[in-house]
């Protein structure tokens, strides 16, 4: 499968995509003006505790307190460990040692250990997201090429990505030996295969950088930021290359350069296709990126047979719905539902990922009669998932025909980074009808018909609406001009809303 990453840098933004077969399979940006601070450290105050929640709210300098629980400043990783280890466990059993693990009653109150006042050192586990702050975790991590350093505890993890037994137990040996003293090590999946040597690189480089954060935690008052992550270009190379990409292409010179020194330090020894993009032609366009990037906006998706799925993301959750469409099928009824449904079920899993959908996803799949059939299209789902980085629950087909899932947020989705609320329907999706408009504004001139002296009103409206007062409503109009005695002007105001009017007396 051939893999590119494509960078577009800007000034004002940075745009990464990943493809696969030149088909785009992710796509992150970050902005000069909200870069992400999701990994930077600070040392906070805390600012209140609340033993009702088991939680504290801690300044570090951001607009909004960060929120800090109970189970994220103090747990006991023993059982943790065993989710990251070689021990032989079962789906299930790992499933619920999870559940125990985040729902566990802690051993310690959060009023036990943290104090009004009191400084701490935290790190951005999750970055504020609409009204909520940022969610903050005093277990320090960081992260390397091969490996991750975890300076506040003892554990070694290996990725459950690597499934090799010998080869979790070789690295589980490595890192034992390699283990800075009081320190934890996970090796990441892109550590397999790799030799001593090589890790022992990454434990070399992060030791450091864990020492230059304690010396500055030393010289920055609380709250204040102590450490900053990778610049994206730099993050995404670190976290998303992998040696079977065959294509790196930037657009940025700078950001080219910094790239290459980036690969001689950290990645030596391995041979890239590593390209500066230099044509007129902007980069995304010369790619086909940007209409992939269009059509990951549109709420309608349509797929090759003919049917849809229709996504709409809300604050609470992402509700996804399919649809037959222009498809009529070749047989019978249940197996075009049945063609649909598989073809949805890819394409589903193939623009949460690209759209970076996260929280709550209720897939509404057209009803089938057959249980064989359900399960086809739930296996499809639950193996196309399965390729997603992000973790995910997902439930099995409901008598309604529903999925219920579960997808980990990692940052805002697509479309909360590109769009923002429309200014006519703030959000909703609809605006009035002309009708609707026009008969607000009737009741509102009864309304004048106590408090209003003046002899004539004027009523500002957008050209559509007073199109439709002056013509279909002309007779209530007049009707409007007896009752109230006075004289009623309609004028055009192009700069307002289709929903917003202005009745203003005029002498």
């Amino acid at each position: 499968m051939a893999k590119e990453m494509i960078f577009n840098c800007s000034e004002h933004e940075v745009r990464i995509a990943i493809l696969e077969n030149h088909h785009l399979m992710n796509l992150y940006i970050e902005r000069t003006v909200e870069k992400s601070i999701a990994g930077n450290i600070y040392i906070g105050k805390v600012v209140r505790v609340l033993p009702g929640m088991q939680a504290a709210f801690v300044d570090i300098g951001l607009d909004r307190a960060a929120f800090l629980h109970v189970s994220d400043t103090f747990h006991d990783f023993s059982e943790l460990e065993l989710l990251m280890t070689d021990e032989e466990m079962t789906e299930k059993e790992i499933i619920d040692l999870e559940r125990k693990w985040y729902t566990k009653e802690p051993e310690y109150q959060i009023e036990d250990i943290l104090k009004e006042g009191q400084e701490v050192l935290v790190q951005i586990a999750k970055e504020p997201l609409g009204t909520k702050g940022a969610r903050i975790t005093t277990y320090i991590s960081l992260p390397g090429r091969k490996l991750v350093l975890m300076p506040t505890v003892q554990h070694i993890g290996i990725s459950r990505q690597i499934t090799d037994e010998t080869e979790r137990t070789r690295l589980k040996g490595i890192l034992e030996g390699l283990r800075p003293e009081g320190h934890g090590l996970i090796a990441r999946t892109v550590s397999e295969g790799k030799s001593e040597e090589e890790l022992k690189g990454d434990v070399g480089y992060l030791t450091r950088v864990w020492d230059t954060i304690k010396n500055q935690r030393e010289h920055v008052g609380a709250p204040g930021l102590v450490h900053t992550d990778l610049g994206i270009t730099l993050r995404a190379m670190r976290d998303f290359y992998t040696e079977d990409m065959e294509q790196i292409c930037i657009d940025s010179r700078a950001e080219y350069e910094k790239v290459i020194e980036f690969m001689k330090t950290y990645i030596p020894n391995v041979a890239y296709n590593m390209k500066l993009y230099e044509e007129e032609q902007p980069i995304f366009d010369a790619f086909g990126i940007e209409l992939d990037i269009k059509r990951a906006l549109n709420n309608k998706v349509w797929l090759k047979s003919g049917g849809y799925i229709i996504i709409e993301e809300t604050e609470a959750l992402c509700a996804i719905d399919v649809n037959t469409g222009k498809y009529v099928g070749k047989r019978n009824l249940e197996e075009t539902i049945l063609n649909t449904n598989l073809e949805a079920a890819k394409e589903i899993a193939y623009q949460i990922r690209l759209r970076n959908i996260g929280g709550i996803i209720i897939i509404d799949f057209i009803d089938m009669e057959s249980e064989i059939n359900r399960e086809r299209v739930f296996g499809t789902l639950l193996e196309e998932m399965g390729n997603d980085k992000s973790k995910t629950k997902i439930q099995k087909i409901s008598e309604l025909g529903l999925i219920e899932m579960t997808r980990q947020r990692k940052g805002k989705s697509l479309q909360k980074v590109m769009c923002e609320p429309c200014p006519c329907c703030e959000g909703l999706g609809v605006i009035k009808s002309g009708t609707t408009i026009c008969y607000e504004i009737f009741r509102e001139l009864m309304r004048e018909k106590a408090g209003n002296l003046s002899k004539t009103i004027c009523v500002l409206v957008h050209p559509d609406v007073a199109d439709r007062l002056l013509q279909d409503e002309k007779n209530t109009i007049e009707r409007l001009e007896r009752e109230l005695g006075k004289k009623i002007v309609i004028k055009v105001d192009n700069n307002l809303y289709p929903e917003y009017y202005q009745i203003l007396p005029l002498q």
